[in-house]
């Protein structure tokens, strides 16, 4: 009798063990990407701020005025501006991201930095200055390669700086993301404004992000735009970890957008090809960023896309539209 009670614990040990292998197994089946994503498609582009100048990212910090630091130009083109956005949809790029603030007049001015002194010839904060101010910098002054030896875009931006209304207009059929720099409810409520007097057609081509507070009042008066923040990315993916080894998209990821570094969705069920179907299913963009998603990384260069996941079938964030589309198509 002593010796059958070891005997029976290695059976049950052995029974668990079983079990639980069962269980990982069917969890891996359920969620196998090999087996059920679709996969070998081609990434859809997302074009940063147009094609924009990039930058080295070694030593970045918020703080870090990145157009003193640029890589030597190949392009003239100036971030932001209507002739760089044009210039990315003409190459390729399947959406175009550009940056809003309300200017001291209440126009929703397309500019990145919170101040001018970085990248123009003006200075103090955007928000301090009317648009007709605003309208008269060089937008490319401050950019420069060599410590400060020579300033290639300067004079090629002069009074280039668009509003939201006029973006929107210029590119009547195309995507829009729009990123509200300012977490200012106050923002979005004027963005929110505009964006009311647009068709539901129109509407439903445009997508807004940033922070939690402004992003929130745009959804308060447009509960139907596609909308994503901060928060609502971190409620999606967390309820997504939750659900998601079932197959079932949560209500929290529906119709929305998610940019995810890309060392950072393997954890998610399905990575990748079934990850992107399950949202896109559910209406929602799946947008990978280079690295670890710090100062825009994009897919900028041949050699990143090697770090992509084989037939990524998603969205690529990228500052190089010329570069990266002719590489994808």
């Amino acid at each position: 009798m002593p010796e059958r009670k070891p005997r029976r614990w290695v059976r049950r040990l052995w029974l668990t063990a079983a079990v639980l292998l069962l269980v990982v197994a069917g969890l891996w089946v359920g969620n196998s990407s090999v087996l059920w994503g679709t996969g070998e498609g081609r990434p859809s582009l997302l074009a940063h701020r147009g094609i924009a100048q990039t930058f080295p990212l070694d030593g970045v910090q918020a703080d870090t005025c990145t157009a003193t630091r640029i890589h030597p130009p190949d392009h003239g083109h100036v971030e932001n501006t209507i002739v760089s956005m044009r210039a990315a949809f003409d190459a390729g790029a399947d959406m175009v991201e550009f940056d809003v603030q309300v200017t001291s007049d209440g126009q929703l001015a397309v500019f990145h930095d919170p101040i001018l002194e970085c990248r123009t010839d003006g200075s103090g904060r955007v928000a301090d200055h009317t648009l007709a101010e605003l309208r008269r910098l060089d937008l490319g002054y401050g950019y420069t390669a060599d410590n400060g030896a020579t300033y290639p875009l300067r004079g090629r931006a002069v009074g280039l700086m668009p509003t939201a209304p006029e973006v929107i207009a210029a590119f009547p059929d195309r995507e829009l993301l729009i990123d509200l720099k300012n977490d200012d409810p106050a923002d979005g409520a004027k963005l929110a404004d505009h964006l009311a007097t647009l068709p539901a057609s129109r509407l439903a081509t445009i997508s807004v992000y940033g922070g939690d507070d402004s992003v929130q009042a745009v959804r308060s008066r447009l509960p139907q735009i596609r909308a994503t923040s901060k928060a609502i990315m971190k409620d999606c993916l967390i309820d997504y970890l939750a659900a998601g080894w079932t197959g079932h998209v949560p209500d929290s990821c529906r119709h929305t957008e998610l940019h995810l570094p890309q060392r950072y969705g393997r954890y998610l069920w399905g990575w990748p090809d079934l990850f992107v179907d399950r949202m896109r299913e559910a209406d929602t963009r799946v947008i990978l960023v280079a690295g670890d998603g710090d100062w825009s990384e994009g897919f900028d260069q041949p050699e990143d896309l090697t770090t992509a996941p084989s037939g990524w079938s998603g969205w690529l964030w990228t500052n190089r539209t010329d570069v990266i589309a002719p590489l994808t198509r």
